[in-house]
């Protein structure tokens, strides 16, 4: 019993070791990333010695300092429990969903075998959509605990915005789900090592590329950024639904933001991109098309395969990142239209297709 909860524990913290970390560095990369879009300079103020490291302990030291020591300032007339809870409500679904993501196949300790997923559950892709699906909770109790006209229509647009467009989502992962025939992400990962061909690694992109857009799309909004940031949308709405937070609890929710950019990346590479998978690596080694063999103890077989996954998520990270600074905001009838008229029914005509496709094959 002390071991498996000792294992638990491990594969929590290897998880946490990534997203916590990675969460502050796209903070410092969204900063440099739009001053150099911008052609500025970025924040680069701070420093310890003279040591400013390009902005790194601006973003990295002194902004969770600053956020640490604010006063926590809630308004008169806003509902005290729920102004608390909101910023909770909308991070922990978020850091609960990476439970389910494999991030590499099995870790082999002398007779025992461990599958590299916090929560090894069947039906993952649903676990994953209902907290996800919670995270609009805290952006409608923002809004409307904040006793404040900007945020509550702030908060109105994220619930609005969120439902819309988890239907799409939900459209494109019944679609992974038809072309695997199973819930489970981890089983999707590994069938994605297979070849086509024999040389070429069978990767979800190559079966779904409708289902991967409407995705990508869907999870952009879901995490309400640009060009899909109309629950916060500066220029209309001060910051939104969380106008009037300050302090920690202001900082929960620009970390939420980011989470749930790694969330999503995270997905894209799972469902997509073979998630741990390396290209011909198998349990034993790498294995070419032309007969080359490459044995290679398991740990190394791990550390790989986990380095495949978080370089593909980085990228991603990256991608949305520099697609925020790129594409100007929608406009809210915009972001409406798309959702229910463009990415709905062609999620529905992806299903129809991909389900006679089966059908004809079998």
């Amino acid at each position: 019993m002390l071991v498996e909860v000792a294992i638990v524990s491990a594969k929590v913290l290897a998880v946490i070791g990534l997203v916590m970390p990675l969460a502050g560095m796209l903070g410092w990369i969204e900063r440099k990333g739009s001053a150099l879009i911008q052609d500025r300079i970025g924040a680069n103020r701070a420093s310890i010695y003279g040591f400013a490291g390009a902005g790194l302990v601006n973003t990295l030291m002194a902004d969770p300092l600053k956020f640490a020591t604010k006063e926590d300032i809630i308004p008169r007339g806003a509902d005290r429990l729920l102004h608390t809870l909101a910023p909770c409500i909308a991070l922990l679904p978020v850091l609960v969903a990476f439970a389910v993501l494999p991030f590499g196949d099995v870790l082999v300790v002398g007779e025992r075998v461990i599958n590299l997923q916090v929560a090894p559950l069947g039906i993952g892709v649903m676990y994953v959509l209902a907290m996800m699906s919670l995270g609009v909770y805290g952006v409608v109790l923002g809004g409307w605990a904040s006793n404040n006209r900007w945020a509550l229509l702030g908060g109105i647009r994220g619930s609005a915005q969120m439902i819309s467009y988890e239907l799409p989502m939900g459209l494109a992962l019944v679609a992974m789900i038809l072309t695997y025939g199973t819930l489970d992400l981890q089983v999707m990962a590994r069938a994605q090592g297979e070849l086509l061909w024999g040389w070429l690694p069978a990767w979800g992109i190559l079966y779904q590329p409708v289902a991967f857009i409407i995705f990508l799309v869907a999870g952009i909004a879901e995490s309400k950024r640009l060009p899909f940031d109309l629950p916060e949308s500066e220029s209309e709405l001060i910051s939104g639904y969380f106008t009037e937070y300050s302090g920690i609890k202001h900082l929960m929710f620009f970390m939420t933001d980011f989470v749930e950019v790694i969330i999503v990346s995270a997905l894209v590479a799972t469902l997509f991109f073979g998630g741990w998978q390396v290209p011909y690596l198998m349990r034993t080694g790498f294995v070419f098309p032309w007969g080359t063999t490459i044995d290679l103890p398991n740990i190394a077989i791990v550390l790989l395969q986990m380095a495949s996954f978080t370089i593909k998520i980085v990228f991603f990270c990256w991608f949305q990142i520099m697609l925020r600074w790129t594409i100007p905001r929608f406009r809210y009838d915009q972001l409406m239209h798309l959702g229910w008229l463009g990415l709905l029914p062609i999620g529905f005509v992806n299903i129809i297709a991909t389900a006679l496709i089966i059908l004809a094959v079998q």
